[in-house]
Parts: C-alpha cells; structure tokens; sequence
C-alpha cells in the first residue's frame, strides 16, 4: 500500500492510535482521585511535601523521558518506543495494590512516568507524522481528548470503587486491563517513519533558518519559548490540582465520590473540549487561544479561593478544563508548524521535557507552599504564576501571515502567504 499523508488516508492507524492513547491517560488517572487519600489512611503521611512526592517523581520521570523520546523516536522506530513504553507500564497497578511502604508507591510512578513519557510521546509524533501539515491541530485535539477523556472515567471509576470497596485493591484492577489492553493495542501499530521521509520530500523549497537548538525551543525563539514556558505553567498548576484539590475538597467534607467527580470534570472537559479547539488552532491565531486559555485557568484558579460547595467547585472545575483545552492542543500543533519536519520529534520531546517537568515543579512548590503556609496560599501563588503566564504569551508571540490573518507580526509584513520563518525578521 502506498504512503499517503492525512487524516482520511490513515483512518485505521490513527482511529487504533487514539484508542491506545485512551489507554495510556487511563494509566494516570487511576492515581487521580484515590492516591492523595491512599498517602492519608492507609500510609499515614500528614506533609503535604511528602504526599506530593509522587508527583515530583512521576513529573521528573516523565519529562526526561519525553526529551529522549524525541531523539529515540528516530533511532529505534515509533513504534519501538510505544511498546517500550508499555513495558514500563505494565507493573505499575500491580506494584500499587500490593505496596506494602509508600516506598513502593514512589517506585511506581517512576514507572508511570516512563510509561506516559515514552508511549504518549510515540502516539503524539506518530499521529503528527500520519496527518502532514494541513490537519495537525484536529489530529492533537483527538489524541488530546482521547487521552483526558480516559483520565476523566478512570479518576471517577476508582473515586467510585474506593467508595463502594475501599481503596484497595479492586480500583487498581482497573489498571491491570487497561495496561494490558494498551500493550496488546500497541503490538497492531505500525511506524510511521515513511511519513516523515514523505513529507519532508513533498515540503516546498525556501529558506528553513537554522537549526533549532535545546535553547531555542526552551525560551529564545519568541514563538516557540512562549509555548515552552506556558507548558510548564499548565502542568505546574495541574500537579497542583492532582495532589492538592482532593485534600482541599476533603477539609471541606466532600465524600470520595463527589472528590472523584470534581476530579473527573475538571479532565472530562478538557477533553471533550479539544474536539473543538485543536480543529480551532489550524484556523486561528494560536496566540490568541495561549493567552485567553492560560488567563482562564489563572482566574479559575483564584476563583477556588472563595468556593465552598460543592456546585461551586463542579463549575469551576469544568471552567478550568475548559482553558485547558483552549491550550493543550494548540501546544503542540504550534510546536510542529515552528519546528521543521526533521527536527519535529525532537523539538516536541524538548517541549514536552519542559511541559511535564511542571508536574515536579509544581508538587514541590505547591507541597512546600502548603506546609508553610496552608493550601489556599499555595492556591493563590499558582493561580497567579498562571496569569502572569498569559501575560508573557500576549507580550512575546507572533502569529504568522498564513494563520493569522490580521494578527501577523509587524516584523513579518510583506511575507508571501506560503512563508513560515523559524525567527521573526529584523527590524
């Protein structure tokens, strides 16, 4: 069969590569509900520090592997890494229901974020590489969603089973299918790296600018930088929400049920809304959708300051998936307009090595915050790092001629339509 670009003409792969992402964000939100509270009871930690400790490791994990995972993807093959990955997996709900210390618990999420970094990173590039340019914001959008729609049902099915039977061990059964379901799935993938070398022979001749480097895409390319940075923003005030929301909610008497609701909105959202904001990122100014769905998530976070029941808190979770959907797709289909086709996967595994370091810095500080000074100020100190986020993004990005419209930067005036610069011109 020949190798075609776009989204019709790889159906089948794509449709199987969602359904194994589905799989892969499943993984993480069995910890979502249940893990806070499991540190609580059943290990009887009271720091909030070490509570999140699980975070920190899985966050850090997770983002060295997501920055090898660029540079592996192109040695061992996509889908090498993807069943890699799920090899990883594999042992993570097994070493959860039997852990004896939370020792074990830590050891586990190291595995978890090997699992996340190798085997999401893989079903990212695969997809980008099966779509080609024209359609990579919808092709995000619905890996994207698979992906948080999957962590949505698990984070209520185990509020729900730790609630009817206790926090263990049947929430963690849940996790033993879904490992194997994924690693199966996996074995039926098939690379995609004729795709790239398709593409980058059908991309038009001009001027690609010079090689990006580590630090390019971290913070000096005013496109890209202004992407890393509100990544790492996002998933900071996310390991927020996963380690401390459930604990903020318990002071306030919700039950494991309503917890794992609250929990589950706030990812439901997310991902039901990327259906719509990832086919929206190939059509407008992926700027705007930055700016106005980081300050979302700054104001929804402030606004959890002064909530008190349960109602209140359901809101302001869906409001919170809702800005997050506006960015997490746009994210990486930014990231693969600015980055030339050969240097793609690496570029997104340096993006996402920031994105989920978020997930560290964010425990850490939020724990350390919390253990100071009570969880409404660590509420508020992420809360605003998130609006000043926004702010960064409406001051440095540009949006080019051919998706902007009249949002173009002025240094890029004049440009033919077909012109996508890795740098802003002089001037």
């Amino acid at each position: 069969m020949p190798v075609q670009l776009g989204l019709r003409e790889n159906a089948r792969q794509f449709t199987l590569l969602v359904i194994v992402n589905a799989f892969v964000g499943g993984m993480v939100g069995l910890e979502r509900t249940i893990l806070p509270r499991l540190a609580e009871q059943e290990f009887h930690l009271v720091a909030r520090t070490a509570i999140l400790a699980f975070i920190v490791v899985f966050g850090l994990t997770k983002a060295g592997a997501n920055y090898y995972a660029g540079a592996w993807a192109n040695k061992v093959g996509r889908k090498n890494l993807l069943l890699i990955g799920w090899l990883f997996g594999l042992p993570v709900p097994l070493l959860l229901l039997w852990a004896p210390s939370w020792g074990w618990v830590i050891f586990a999420n190291v595995l978890l974020g090997l699992n996340q970094g190798l085997a999401w990173s893989s079903t990212v590039v695969m997809k980008m590489d099966l779509v080609g340019p024209k359609q990579r914001g919808l092709a995000m959008g619905l890996n994207e969603s698979a992906g948080y729609l999957a962590v949505a049902a698990t984070a209520f099915a185990s509020g729900w089973l730790a609630t009817e039977y206790g926090l263990r061990p049947y929430p963690f059964y849940l996790g033993i299918a879904l490992a194997v379901l994924g690693l199966l799935g996996s074995l039926l993938v098939r690379d995609t790296r004729a795709h790239v070398a398709l593409e980058a022979a059908q991309a038009p001749a001009g001027p690609a600018g010079p090689r990006l480097s580590f630090w390019d895409v971290t913070w000096r390319h005013p496109n890209l930088g202004s992407v890393t940075q509100a990544g790492l923003v996002n998933n900071l005030n996310d390991g927020m929400v996963w380690g401390l929301l459930p604990l903020l909610l318990a002071t306030k008497g919700f039950t494991l049920t309503q917890i794992g609701t609250v929990a589950a909105v706030y990812p439901a959202v997310w991902g039901l809304g990327q259906l719509l904001t990832g086919p929206l990122s190939d059509r407008l100014c992926k700027k705007d959708l930055l700016f106005w769905g980081m300050l979302l998530q700054g104001a929804v976070l402030l606004a959890m300051l002064f909530a008190s029941t349960y109602p209140v808190f359901l809101l302001l979770a869906a409001l919170l998936g809702a800005g997050t959907a506006l960015v997490y797709p746009t994210f990486l289909a930014a990231v693969a307009e600015f980055a030339p086709a050969s240097q793609r996967a690496r570029s997104v595994g340096i993006f996402r090595l920031w994105r989920d370091a978020g997930y560290a810095i964010g425990a850490l500080l939020t724990g350390l915050l919390a253990d100071a000074f009570g969880l409404p100020s660590a509420l508020a100190a992420i809360g605003g790092l998130t609006v000043l986020s926004a702010l960064v993004i409406r001051r440095r990005m540009y949006c080019p001629p051919v998706a902007a419209g009249n949002c173009g930067h002025p240094a890029l005036a004049g440009q033919p339509a077909i012109a996508r610069p890795l740098w802003p011109a002089a001037g």
